[in-house]
């Protein structure tokens, strides 16, 4: 599956449509398959097919997914134009930055949610798994260009082992999420 680079979302428009939970979802489910249906994403994501496609042309429309091959009419697959976004609030324009914001807020919502709901709920996985879990808080005295440089090193470190792993799953292997904050503490 060949994927664009991650794409950098500048315009304060195609930020606000980012900024929905069931599209977030429908990137999240097409992330995991190489293309869906309206229906068959709308099974993943808990929507109806009606909603679920309108939903799949608005994010087409600002250029995160586009149609696949093989489809017609109502059988018309979906995928990711690019696999990852970088968004950043770093803008002279007060409107992109608001956008911006509130995209980043409805994603850490979500992934929050996700990660307390997983680790809540780890008794139930079996021992190896919940051994390998991992929480880790570190507090160091860095400059900003250290800690930009500290995040690219951790992406770069990721991606040169397990660039492959974020569409295709070996035998053995389950869907994890690594959730990397460096931020300036207040």
């Amino acid at each position: 599956m060949s994927f664009e680079p991650p794409r950098e979302v500048t315009d304060p428009k195609a930020m606000r449509a980012l900024a929905h939970p069931i599209r977030l979802a429908l990137i999240e489910a097409l992330a995991d398959h190489p293309a869906l249906t309206a229906t068959e994403a709308g099974e993943l994501v808990g929507e109806s097919p009606a909603n679920t496609s309108f939903h799949l042309r608005q994010l087409a429309k600002y250029g995160f997914v586009e149609e696949a091959e093989g489809g017609t009419g109502r059988r018309r697959p979906w995928k990711l134009k690019h696999l990852g976004t970088r968004i950043s609030d770093v803008h002279d324009d007060l409107e992109t930055v608001r956008a911006a914001r509130e995209v980043e807020r409805v994603m850490l919502d979500r992934y929050f949610a996700r990660a307390q709901r997983a680790l809540l709920e780890s008794a139930a996985l079996p021992p190896d798994w919940r051994d390998a879990q991992t929480i880790s808080q570190t507090r160091l005295y860095l400059s900003a260009e250290e800690l930009t440089q500290l995040g690219k090193d951790l992406r770069d470190l990721v991606m040169e082992r397990y660039a492959d792993r974020r569409t295709e799953r070996p035998p053995g292997t389950e869907r994890v999420e690594l959730l990397t904050l460096g931020y300036r503490q207040p």
